[in-house]
């Protein structure tokens, strides 16, 4: 018999993980929402994995729209992950209103401008596991910034030690 969800959550808040903004678009809409569940696939071709509630607007996005961007944040963007983690409130578009958005050259989608960097997917695969779909996209453009990164752990948000986010860049 699996552990409770209560146990696997408890042990995996211990697990640190860099904070992404995981946005799509379909025409004039937007979804997004903040992950730790980010992760390389493959350098050839260049692949990431991504993992989304199913319950969420943004999951649907996805799945219709076949595009996604992952946005890496840095630590002065906490703020923004505050936004499209739903703790302001706020859904869809009106997240949107927070930071600054471009459109990515190849599907369209949202990047973040100054993030750590913005990485503009194309669906290669879905897999249904749980309450999450698994999306597996093709990275077809990325755009770069420098900043120290954003941390998750522990159920809050944390910035790296000076002497640690020196010694990483």
């Amino acid at each position: 018999m699996p552990v409770s969800p209560d146990l696997f959550r408890n042990a995996l808040s211990r697990l640190a993980a860099g904070v992404s903004v995981i946005s799509t678009a379909a025409g004039a809409e937007r979804r997004g929402i903040t992950a730790t569940a980010v992760c390389s696939l493959s350098a050839t071709p260049p692949k990431l994995l991504v993992c989304v509630n199913t319950a969420t607007g943004t999951c649907k996005m996805i799945e219709d729209a076949g595009w996604f961007a992952v946005n890496l944040l840095g630590e002065e963007q906490l703020p923004l992950a505050e936004v499209f983690a739903g703790r302001q409130g706020l859904q869809g578009n009106d997240r949107f209103a927070h930071g600054g958005w471009s459109v990515g050259a190849q599907g369209g989608q949202p990047l973040l401008d100054g993030a750590l960097a913005a990485l503009e997917c194309r669906v290669d695969q879905v897999v249904q596991s749980g309450t999450h779909a698994i999306f597996i996209g093709i990275v077809e453009s990325t755009i770069f910034a420098e900043a120290r990164p954003l941390i998750y752990q522990a159920g809050q948000f944390h910035k790296l030690p000076i002497e640690v986010a020196a010694a990483a860049q």
